[in-house]
């Protein structure tokens, strides 16, 4: 591989693996051994299953705001804000009235999510 194939831009989203997580929730995802990214688009009010995974997960908020649900506490988030959800810790979000794109990073990679499918956590068959 080049040094090249290890750079992205947020903006050429087709480079990553496709994943529908639900209605109105994209996610793009860039593999890589130890860890993943995985950028995801959320539609203006957009719900996301809540649903948790072994693997640790960073977020960041680049774009719009929602409500993250984190082990049944709803919290507003907005542009710049990040957190962290441990493993198996239940989570989702749902997209504020002008949507949101999130940068989700998780430790160890996600084998379910390096093939395109649908759904998160495995919840429907890939």
């Amino acid at each position: 591989m080049s040094a090249s194939d290890y750079f992205f831009n947020i903006n050429a989203l087709e480079r990553g693996i496709h994943r529908k997580l639900t209605d109105g929730m994209e996610a793009h995802i860039f593999p890589a051994e130890q860890s993943m990214a995985s950028v995801v688009v959320i539609a203006p009010n957009a719900v996301g299953t809540i649903h948790s995974h072994p693997q640790e997960q960073w977020s960041v908020l680049i774009k719009g705001g929602g409500t993250r649900i984190h082990d049944g506490e709803q919290i507003p988030v907005k542009e710049g804000d990040f957190w962290v959800a441990p493993g198996n810790c239940e989570h989702g979000i749902i997209g504020g009235p002008e949507g949101a794109v999130i940068v989700d990073i998780f430790a160890p990679a996600r084998p379910e999510y390096t093939k395109p499918g649908e759904g998160f956590a495995g919840q429907k068959t890939d």
